[in-house]
């Protein structure tokens, strides 16, 4: 029965994964849908514009643009209703082998003596806390969640935290050995609190990795049909990505490992996943590529070739003056922040420096809240039926982009570009251990997380930094310091 438990959870594994991958692609599906819904209102408002004296090729290529229109919605529908079904497919393929699981779970759990009545699910322990109870556990309903818990791995994993808090103190230290339905757990709260790992190009690697890259593609040449061919020329490029830990501790009081599995497993996983992917995507914008990845602007600011530039990378392109750029009005010693169309047209030209021929089109808006709020602002309008209203929402208006909210952010900067034009590597998942001697006296347990990444922008030409309160953008910004290795 072990054997089929364990052929049963790498099925389950490997159709999780293939379904997070296909649901990385529902951003792209929202961010097609609201470039037509921009094109509808711009084909509206030329309709409303047309009069008896339109000349008959306007209204030809109006109405053409009216039906690639029609076209390219329906094709968008076709191949969303089709990445949904599989997206169910792969849901009720899970389903079934989650029930045949908890089935097997259950009658490998099973005592020889029978066993107490079970509570109903709506009765309340009386020292659980009843938000706790009610709350969705990372993403999962109350019998999800049960089950989870109820999985002897999972048992084991919480049983030895336990029997580590009640050992003596010469044997902390020592490495959790957790189970595989614990590792995607974490995985998951760690794109939920990472915004950006599900956007960049994300590989999972061992030891150095090379990327390679192919140059521009040359053009072919025309000739007689009976003309010798011409040599066309294309070359690779190479850049190579090591491995930092991104890593830290957090306490938790010993009381809190004789209270419920749920509060443990809730304490333990959020806070590493919050803790990383905070973290990680800091790096992503701002890394300075010392003892942790290359950062989007830091990588635009770079003024020269840096030293140890790969022998094979790309050629090195300064960048700092084409890609880094204010979008104000007003003049030298007096400048002044846009509003209105004004500040949408300045937006939208500064963004032309970001190219994305090397890219699937994955484009994204990186700002703090409040600059999001500033420009949802200055989008608003009233409608016919005299409501204000505002065309901006999450993506970026007549450009098209998914916006992203990251508070680390300067207000009025935007980091604009092509996501899946920066590579980043994970070297190792997620690793737990613990230690109760540190907080002794405190009676505290502490509980470490560390995990390795590398990255930077192999496309740099593929992002730009723009500024709009009248200033220029900050192309670094300050990391917690390393204290521990001062």
């Amino acid at each position: 029965m072990a054997l089929r438990q364990l052929i049963l959870g790498k099925k389950i594994q490997a159709l999780t994964a293939q379904r997070d991958a296909l649901r990385n692609g529902d951003a792209d599906f929202a961010t097609r849908a609201a470039a037509l819904a921009t094109r509808e209102d711009v084909l509206a408002a030329a309709l409303n514009e047309m009069t008896a004296d339109t000349p008959e090729e306007d209204r030809q290529a109006v109405e053409g643009d009216v039906n690639q229109l029609e076209a390219d919605r329906a094709a968008l529908t076709q191949e969303q209703d089709i990445h949904n079904q599989q997206v169910a497919d792969i849901e009720e393929q899970i389903r079934a082998l989650q029930q045949e699981l908890d089935d097997l779970n259950a009658r490998a759990a099973t005592p020889a003596t029978p066993a107490a009545p079970v509570p109903s699910q709506t009765h309340e322990r009386e020292d659980e806390h009843p938000m706790a109870n009610r709350t969705r556990f990372f993403g999962m309903n109350n019998q999800e969640r049960d089950a989870f818990l109820a999985r002897q791995d999972v048992k084991d994993f919480l049983q030895r935290v336990r029997d580590f808090g009640g050992q003596k103190r010469a044997v902390s230290g020592a490495e959790l050995n957790i189970p595989d339905t614990v590792l995607p757990l974490i995985r998951e709260n760690i794109d939920k609190y990472s915004k950006l790992i599900s956007k960049v190009y994300f590989k999972a690697v061992k030891g150095t990795a090379r990327q390679n890259i192919a140059g521009s593609i040359p053009e072919a040449v025309w000739t007689e049909m009976k003309g010798k061919i011409n040599e066309l020329a294309i070359s690779f490029s190479q850049v190579e990505v090591d491995g930092y830990k991104v890593a830290g501790y957090i306490p938790i009081h010993n009381s809190l490992l004789e209270d419920s599995d749920l509060a443990l497993a809730t304490e333990i996983l959020t806070a590493i996943g919050q803790a990383i992917g905070y973290a990680l995507d800091k790096a992503i914008v701002y890394g300075t590529g010392i003892k942790m990845p290359l950062g989007i602007v830091p990588r635009l600011a770079q003024t020269a070739e840096p030293d140890g530039y790969g022998e094979n990378a790309r050629q090195w392109v300064d960048l700092h003056t084409k890609n880094i750029l204010a979008v104000r009005g007003g003049t030298a010693g007096n400048y002044t922040q846009l509003t209105g169309i004004d500040l949408f047209k300045g937006i939208a030209k500064a963004a032309k420096a970001a190219k994305g021929k090397y890219s699937r089109g994955v484009k994204v808006w990186l700002m703090n809240e409040g600059t999001h709020q500033t420009i949802n602002i200055e989008a608003m309008s009233i409608n016919a039926s005299g409501a204000i209203v505002s065309g901006l929402g999450s993506t970026m208006p007549v450009i098209g982009g998914e916006i992203i909210e990251l508070d680390f952010i300067p207000d009025g900067e935007i980091i604009y570009g092509y996501a899946d034009e920066y590579l980043l590597v994970e070297r190792k998942g997620i690793q737990l251990a613990m230690s109760e001697h540190v907080l002794f006296l405190e009676d505290i347990t502490l509980y470490k997380g560390t995990a390795r990444y590398d990255g930077l922008p192999v496309i740099a030409e593929g992002f730009a930094a723009i500024a709009i309160g009248g200033g220029v953008p900050t192309t670094s910004v300050a990391f917690v310091a390393d204290a521990a290795n001062a």
